[in-house]
């Protein structure tokens, strides 16, 4: 089993994140579980979202404490949350941001594997929004290979229609290109 946790802000797409990894995990015929955690829900406030994924029937029902992955969509986020709490030893943290990954990997733990890829840019560039859920996306697959990129075809095509589907495609394809991994 894979355990995911994503942090970010309402309306940053943590949720969607999800959603669309979830079901394409499932497009790969493994068993998936997407779901968030958030107090009031308001634009801005700090969210958690959760992925698991196993080629087995998921039974446990929790909130993800021990992730083999963590994605940040809000680089913000860093100053106030100790976002590696729990990330077992060799997984993977996935950062937005403009830093480079000489500018983080020194402030990390010295067993993380760590990509960045400045999301915000490119969702701004080509979905002319802050919303970073697939851009985010684009990153983890890129540094993880949960899934395979084709794999999250449909599920765009199901979350967003044909229109927004194309341009959400191009910001996944940006994001997978043009992530740094260490």
């Amino acid at each position: 089993m894979i355990e995911i946790r994503f942090h970010g802000r309402g309306g940053q797409g943590a949720v969607t994140s999800c959603e669309i990894l979830s079901m394409a995990i499932i497009e790969e015929g493994r068993y998936a579980q997407g779901f968030a955690s958030f107090g009031p829900e308001r634009r801005g406030a700090p969210v958690l979202a959760f992925v698991r994924a196993g080629d087995k029937a998921l039974k446990l029902r929790e909130q993800v404490y021990e992730p083999d992955i963590v994605a940040v969509l809000d680089p913000t986020l860093l100053r106030i949350v100790d976002v590696t709490s729990g990330l077992k030893e060799n997984g993977w943290l996935i950062l937005n941001t403009k830093k480079t990954l000489a500018e983080h990997k020194p402030k990390l733990r010295s067993d993380l594997n760590l990509a960045v890829v400045d999301a915000t840019t490119i969702s701004m560039d080509i979905l002319h929004a802050p919303i970073v859920s697939v851009s985010i996306l684009g990153g983890l697959v890129r540094a993880t290979g949960i899934v395979e990129l084709n794999s999250l075809e449909k599920p765009l095509l199901k979350r967003f229609g044909a229109l927004l589907a194309r341009r959400n495609k191009e910001a996944l394809m940006q994001a997978y290109w043009n992530t740094a991994m260490a």
